[in-house]
């Protein structure tokens, strides 16, 4: 026996058991096997397209978080402007309120000065008319303490008199 050159019985049998073990193989073995190939691949597609639909969904998920940020950002835009016109609005009517309350209390404080002005006036008018009274009251007295300077006081009032 060469261990080059096989036997014809030994390639004879070996070709018969091969198309034998062949026909059993395709018989019971083959769509079964097909089949689980088949499903494998279906399986593959189903999650290929699974994947892709997740893909899709997350690209919309992230449009609209990012669609949701930018009008949470616009709104937040909106309200610190919102805020500072408040600001500035609570600033201003603070402003005309003090300025209203100055001006009013400028007023009292002029009303105020001149009331006591007038009454200063008064009061002097009555002190130089009292201070006027006693003057003339010592004047007319010691005028008319003398026979001779009473007679030419009236003799100068009648003269004055007579001449208006």
């Amino acid at each position: 026996m060469d261990l080059i050159t096989p036997e014809f019985g030994l390639v004879f049998w070996t070709l018969i058991t091969f198309l034998v073990l062949l026909f059993i193989l395709r018989k019971f073995a083959w769509n079964p096997i097909l089949g689980a190939v088949s499903e494998r691949e279906e399986g593959i597609k189903d999650a290929l397209a699974s994947a892709e639909k997740a893909r899709q969904e997350m690209e919309n998920l992230q449009a609209d978080n990012e669609r949701i940020l930018q009008e949470a950002r616009a709104e937040r835009e909106a309200m610190l402007k919102d805020a500072r016109e408040m600001k500035a609005k609570m600033i201003a009517d603070a402003k005309d309120e003090a300025q209203s309350q100055a001006s009013k209390m400028i007023e009292q404080a002029q009303a105020a000065i001149e009331s006591e002005k007038k009454a200063a006036m008064a009061e002097l008018k009555s002190h130089v008319a009292g201070l006027s009274i006693e003057i003339a009251e010592k004047v007319v007295r010691d005028e008319l303490s003398n026979k001779d300077k009473q007679l030419k006081l009236v003799e100068n009032m009648l003269g004055e008199t007579t001449l208006n």
